[in-house]
């Protein structure tokens, strides 16, 4: 049995958000995979100089310039975290990001591997 879903009242709001966040981000939303750092990466530094930390949101993105805040939603659940952007990882050929486990287990990415979402760039901050 699945849950009912929820008549959605705030969608007008969320519409206008959207519509913000998209005028706010000089960078357009993708869909992409996301994945999560490995347990052997913990205390690695990344390549902001920082040592990775699992309880921190943060993620690696191969073009996104570090420190670039993101907005990572899971289209399945709406569930969504905001990430900073302080790592790199290889390029690929499709749009990709790699979360922290905090970040993953907030949009229910955790122990699951890997799953679509959607990755919007919001703005830059010094990390």
């Amino acid at each position: 049995m699945t849950a009912p879903r929820s008549n959605d009242s705030s969608s007008p709001i969320t519409s206008l958000l959207e519509g913000l966040v998209h005028k706010a981000s000089p960078l357009q939303p993708v869909i992409g995979l996301a994945t999560y750092y490995a347990k052997r990466f913990e205390g690695r530094r990344t390549s902001s100089g920082h040592r990775y930390h699992p309880d921190l949101m943060t993620a690696a993105h191969h073009s996104l310039p570090l420190g670039t805040v993101v907005r990572v939603v899971n289209p399945a659940t709406k569930q969504e975290v905001h990430v900073t952007v302080n790592d790199r990882c290889a390029r690929k050929s499709f749009h990709f990001i790699d979360l922290s486990r905090a970040a993953a287990q907030k949009i229910g990415l955790w122990r699951r591997g890997s799953m679509k979402v959607v990755i919007i760039p919001l703005l830059e901050e010094p990390v």
